[in-house]
């Protein structure tokens, strides 16, 4: 096997065979989830991360025993694949993955990978029907995938681009102090599709921003982002919207602190992944981020994800935690359990309609609609504070930075139309 991937059993607990009195009791055939990911390269911190949130889950599930599947409890195991954030490695790594037997392929770190591995997908269970394999998105939210690129084998368990916008887009509403806005974002489909939605959405929600900037830069290529920060602030912004994750991200906002830029911030990953940190006290009171669920959203089930999360992984560098993959897995489990069979096709239509009450995450409040693939959760706009004051009792990656809740939005708030024409299987 290729040493780059290598196979993880995920606390496959009661799976090992054992003697009866007259015969042998054969080991439970487990269930084979691939994470396609890019786990070295520009953006190897965030699949790590990432990785580390599904081994978690995945061991959360195995320590139950497994998935009862028609009357037998099965283990999951988690696959590593490094696509080194590359679209070619992925779809090498899509078929390797096939052959190891996987049934159930997961990404996210790119929408442009998502796409192509959507695409051949498709392709790969249409010629081999015995073989076919399901698509769980845990993070690529361009909105073309649940819309005009959707597929009944894709299903997408982060909120898209447009709704993670609108959420944000209603906060900047809120704050009259903004009267310059700045955007930049990556250059690949992601990135452009939110500048694009942004300054449409900007325009139409508070005609009296003046948009003073429109960039966007080279993916993962970009070493020094001082030059960008310094045009931020030559055009007098007074808060710049960004859909960059991952090191552009926390570069772009040190940079920002480097040149002594005060515009404020409204990210969709500035909690996490190094960005608390880079920023320091110049991003308290200044930078937000959407997400589906942040740690100080508060309640008894909330705050003890927190710390079992923490025991698992104590290093304040893997501080990386998000409700939404750990939903993806437990919701994966109850549709297994639902079709009482790990045949893709079956799997998918369990899963559709499927919500978070049929997982240890009730109180989330989540569910896949069945139409476009698209979970349906509510969002959270949170900002920056120092850890310990009020409703910031936890902070992120050690760094004594956390953020608190501004507001929340209901699914059906933040719901989008979609216009996906689903072909689904014979």
């Amino acid at each position: 096997m290729n040493p780059i991937r290598r196979t993880l059993l995920a606390g496959v607990a009661g799976a090992a065979c054992w003697a009866g009195p007259l015969r042998a009791q054969a080991t439970p055939e487990p269930i084979r989830l691939g994470l396609i990911e890019g786990l070295s390269g520009p953006f190897g911190n965030a699949g790590e991360a990432v990785f580390r949130n599904i081994l978690w889950a995945v061991e959360r599930v195995n320590r139950r025993g497994g998935v009862r599947v028609a009357g037998v409890l099965r283990p999951l195991v988690l696959a590593r694949h490094d696509s080194k954030g590359s679209t070619e490695e992925a779809l090498s790594t899509l078929r390797a993955a096939i052959d190891d037997g996987v049934n159930v392929v997961l990404q996210g770190n790119s929408s442009a990978v998502a796409a192509a591995l959507s695409d051949a997908i498709e392709k790969h269970n249409e010629r081999a029907p015995k073989q076919r394999v399901l698509f769980l998105n845990y993070s690529a939210v361009d909105p073309v995938l649940t819309n005009e690129r959707c597929s009944f084998w894709h299903f997408r368990f982060d909120a898209h681009a447009d709704m993670r916008l609108a959420a944000l887009v209603e906060a900047l509403q809120a704050d009259r102090a903004v009267q310059r806005l700045y955007l930049i974002g990556q250059d690949y489909s992601f990135g452009q599709h939110v500048l694009r939605q942004a300054r449409a959405l900007v325009t139409a929600r508070r005609p009296d921003v003046q948009i003073v900037g429109d960039e966007l830069h080279p993916l993962g290529r970009v070493k020094d982002f001082v030059p960008y920060a310094t045009k931020i602030k030559a055009s007098g912004a007074q808060a710049v919207l960004t859909p960059n994750w991952g090191n552009d991200l926390a570069l772009l906002v040190r940079a920002l602190r480097e040149v002594g830029s005060e515009a404020r911030l409204y990210t969709f990953y500035g909690n996490a992944l190094g960005t608390p940190s880079a920023i320091g006290d110049a991003g308290v009171g200044r930078v937000l981020a959407v997400a589906e669920w942040h740690p100080n959203l508060g309640g008894a089930p909330s705050d003890a994800l927190v710390t079992s999360f923490r025991q698992r992984f104590p290093a304040p560098q893997d501080d990386y935690l998000h409700l939404r993959m750990q939903l993806m897995v437990e919701m994966l489990a109850a549709a297994i359990e639902r079709a009482g069979s790990t045949e893709a096709a079956a799997v998918a239509l369990a899963l559709e309609g499927l919500d978070s009450s049929a997982t240890p995450f009730a109180w989330h409040g989540a569910r896949m609609r069945a139409a476009d693939h698209q979970l349906q959760q509510p969002l959270v706009v949170s900002v920056m504070e120092r850890a310990g004051s009020p409703g910031v009792a936890h902070d992120i990656e050690g760094s004594g930075y956390g953020f608190r809740t501004l507001r929340r939005f209901e699914a059906a708030s933040v719901q989008q139309p979609h216009t996906c024409r689903m072909q689904r299987p014979d």
